[in-house]
């Protein structure tokens, strides 16, 4: 990933937010990068312990949870199985198999948010049938879809579905699906040198203890991983344009849906299969935060812009309202102010559509209203545009078997699109859900 660059007066404003954060937090070190269109525009860090580096490593705790849900939809785009499959049917005997992958994913199963026992951030993990053997029916701390309850066993459980599965322990897994497709060659299980210590800073005459890293054993699905911010922006570049291979574009974007409203009241924050969605002013956030004892992570993306923040402090709290999660939302909300994204050029397809998709494209009219179809070739797709009402977001629709096509964005996500036939066999309409759009304006009164 190349460090290209943000103009001088957005990278001293991110460094700002960011110094300002490390001082005002008093953690003994605070690091930060901007990742747009796949490359590393922007480094930058405050603190001495350790001096900033980006490609030091501190631990990512919790972010783990959005590559271990890729790895699910993995196998679930694969045909290994559903989300809606019940938990008894790949852990046999257990007293909350009736619960789903999917409300597992989302957290809105019901669970407890930790294992029994001791803190399992601060304790060496067991293994995957020991986490298995104690899921008891009172590990149900929450009616199942009533609402969000955020739960770190959910993901060990999710963890213990994929060894069980594939036949697989979980870092195997992590490496050939996600780790190693897209070069996070520093981002590891245990931590390697050079990393961070964590640390506890006093309250009151501000020393530092360092902090234990235990190993997560069977939860390490949930918050295990070391990484460093030119390997995470990768992370956050894959979520923000997806690299097929991995996951498609499509998975991707179920990944990011909302399926659960953390705060009724307000809105701000939610939950889509893997990953948090925070809603800042009039932009909404995908990303994940990640804490463990002695650290602090963040990774937040702006999907439609293709930017992200990831950021680390080696530090569990930050007595600043919002913590890291709130310099994050801050950069990255600064870069976009600052520097919108230019355009994608426009590129000629350099092969005219296809003979089913050439008829279907120019003017068409329904109530009223006029819209375009024009055809895009590197999609392979159709797009309708409202001429009538400019700046609506246009209809995608991918063909299908049978002259038909089948919408993927908006309204019509899901509904059918059919071409209809005059006498002569030419397309004179295009039905939508019903709807039937033609090639004539209304007539005047």
């Amino acid at each position: 990933m190349s460090l290209l660059s943000l103009l001088p007066e957005t990278s001293r404003r991110v460094t700002e937010i960011v110094t300002s954060a490390q001082s005002a937090g008093r953690v003994p070190s605070l690091v930060l990068g901007v990742v747009r269109d796949r490359a590393l525009v922007c480094f930058t860090g405050a603190g001495e312990q350790p001096r900033p580096d980006a490609k030091t490593q501190y631990r990512i705790g919790p972010i783990t949870k959005t590559m271990t849900a890729a790895m699910v939809l993995q196998l679930r785009d694969e045909g290994a199985f559903s989300l809606d499959d019940l938990v008894y049917r790949h852990l046999p005997g257990t007293s909350i198999g009736g619960v789903t992958l999917r409300q597992l994913l989302a957290h809105v199963a019901g669970l407890q948010r930790e294992p029994d026992g001791d803190w399992w951030e601060r304790t060496t993990g067991g293994d995957v049938d020991r986490l298995v053997e104690g899921l008891s029916f009172e590990k149900i701390a929450w009616p199942p879809y009533r609402t969000y309850h955020y739960s770190h066993l959910a993901y060990g459980v999710l963890g213990a579905v994929l060894q069980r599965v594939t036949g697989e322990t979980w870092p195997s897994l992590l490496a050939k699906r996600v780790i190693d497709p897209l070069g996070m060659k520093r981002t590891t299980y245990h931590p390697v040198e050079p990393f961070a210590r964590g640390y506890v800073v006093h309250p009151w005459h501000h020393t530092l203890s360092e902090e234990p890293r235990p190993d997560a054993g069977a939860m390490a699905p949930a918050g295990q991983l070391w990484s460093t911010v030119t390997d995470l922006a990768k992370w956050a570049a894959f979520l923000a344009d997806p690299v097929p291979t991995v996951l498609s574009r499509e998975t991707v974007a179920e990944m990011c849906a909302p399926v659960a409203i953390s705060d009724l009241e307000s809105w701000t924050h939610g939950h889509g299969l893997g990953v948090e969605l925070y809603r800042v002013g009039e932009r909404v956030f995908t990303g994940h935060s990640g804490s463990m004892p002695g650290y602090a992570a963040q990774l937040t993306v702006h999907r439609p812009t293709r930017t992200g923040v990831v950021a680390f402090a080696n530090a569990y709290t930050m007595p600043t309202p919002g913590g890291l999660r709130a310099v994050s939302t801050d950069a990255l909300t600064a870069v976009l102010d600052l520097e919108p994204p230019l355009p994608r050029p426009w590129r000629a397809p350099g092969t005219p559509p296809p003979a089913d998709a050439e008829p279907l494209c120019g003017r068409w009219w329904w109530m009223g209203r006029e819209y375009e179809v024009s055809w895009h070739g590197e999609a392979a797709e159709l797009r309708m545009t409202c001429v009538t009402l400019p700046g609506r977001d246009a209809w995608h629709f991918r063909r299908e078997p049978e002259g038909r096509w089948r919408g993927q964005t908006g309204s019509n996500a899901g509904e059918i699109l059919r071409p209809i036939a005059d006498d002569a066999g030419a397309v004179s309409a295009l039905d939508i859900a019903t709807a039937v759009f033609t090639r004539a304006a209304p007539a005047a009164p």
